[in-house]
């Protein structure tokens, strides 16, 4: 037996499966169509038939649910992107969305306006009087609207149409929200066409052109060789620490990557679940022989110290560490990053005839991100294979 009770201004129905007291609430209504809604949910239980029953959630309480699901369930740095996608999508419409009281870094500056827009207006989010009438159409205005005013590359509209698809979808699985038809509005938005992105990597010369220039900055020269003869990402190379590095393991040494704790924030390598371990090529060991860490505080459980510490003497931060080295780089008229020094890694050994899943394991990608980025590096490698026979060419000719 199902029966409405009302809280404030908002109705709900209340109902029981097994011994366990369920309520569907059904927002500010008048109580003329809240007992419609009773009656077709108690004919609907009579029938047989499933109990779904729109709800009218406000989007901030949703919103807000999410952004602290994220936060409890991904790394620090995951989460805080989705949370400026979310922003962009909403406004700052609850507390979980604010800006953090910090300056933002003059390379974190969104990009910037390619449309004239006037400035009284105000900025387009997705707006609706519930969380359940946000319809497919306001998802897709919304993300057309970013493109055409501000440029995004189909990659980045892709990525706004991900993140809502995985607020909805957590919305009507954990949440409770049941939306119009039990069906997602953002699934049925179209994707945008993405074209595959040119990498970047440094030639040999230009890697002895870009050590060179930091010769007089011997930390910073260090952390690029590590960067370019380790393959290792940004975090990776901040997160390291002296025990992560073993000079005495294999012929030249190994870099280990393991999850660490500091200061209450928890971080593990982008591969979850495993350690890697990269090993030192003679190249990279000149220059670690050469360096010799400074002393440092480091991770909470460990009694090492941080391998490369910000001049600060703490863990060096990916953004200021980002900001120093494109300082030095515009000193020497360079303008490679830290993600072409990556490249560059995996660029030389494809070259070289090493498998790309020997460069997927090195590296912690996963093989067919190394194919999409690497195959074409080596071509000569299908040679072979296009022969249906074993052929001596000498004796064809």
């Amino acid at each position: 037996m199902a029966s409405l009770k009302k809280r404030g201004n908002r109705y709900q129905i209340q109902y029981y499966v097994g011994k366990q007291q369920r309520r569907i609430s059904l927002g500010d209504i008048p109580y003329q169509v809240a007992k419609e809604k009773l009656r077709q949910f108690e004919s609907a239980q009579f029938r047989g038939d499933d109990i779904v029953t729109v709800t009218q959630t406000p989007i901030a309480e949703v919103v807000g649910a999410y952004v602290d699901h994220i936060r409890a369930h991904k790394t620090a740095k995951s989460a805080q992107t989705d949370v400026y996608y979310l922003r962009d999508a909403f406004g700052p419409i609850c507390d979980q969305l604010k800006r953090n009281p910090r300056t933002p870094s003059s390379g974190s500056r969104k990009k910037p306006v390619i449309i004239p827009v006037d400035k009284r207006k105000r900025r387009v989010v997705i707006e609706a009087n519930t969380f359940e009438q946000i319809t497919t159409a306001d998802v897709a205005m919304f993300i057309a609207t970013q493109v055409q005013q501000r440029g995004l590359a189909p990659k980045t509209a892709n990525r706004y149409r991900e993140i809502l698809c995985r607020l909805f979808n957590w919305a009507m699985t954990q949440k409770g929200i049941n939306m119009p038809g039990d069906k997602n509005p953002v699934a049925k938005v179209e994707r945008y066409r993405e074209r595959p992105g040119a990498i970047r990597y440094l030639t040999l010369p230009q890697v002895e052109e870009q050590l060179h220039s930091l010769r007089f900055k011997p930390q910073l020269q260090t952390m690029v060789a590590m960067l370019i003869y380790a393959g290792l990402r940004r975090a990776e190379l901040l997160w390291l620490t002296t025990d992560d590095v073993d000079l005495r393991a294999g012929r030249f040494g190994i870099i280990r990557i393991r999850a660490k704790a500091y200061q209450g924030e928890t971080w593990h390598g982008k591969t979850r679940g495993s350690v890697r371990a990269i090993p030192i090529s003679s190249q990279l060991r000149q220059y670690l022989d050469r360096y010799t860490p400074r002393p440092a505080d480091g991770p909470d459980d460990s009694d090492a110290c941080w391998y490369f510490p910000s001049p600060q003497g703490t863990r060096w931060d990916e953004d200021n560490f980002s900001a120093d080295l494109r300082a030095a780089n515009r000193d020497a008229g360079l303008s490679w990053s830290s993600l072409d020094f990556r490249h560059t890694f995996g660029s030389q050994l494809a070259q070289n005839g090493v498998s790309l899943y020997k460069i997927s394991q090195l590296m912690g990608n996963s093989p067919e991100i190394c194919r999409r980025h690497y195959a074409a590096l080596v071509p000569e490698a299908m040679a072979d294979e296009v022969e249906f026979e074993k052929i001596n060419i000498s004796q064809s000719m």
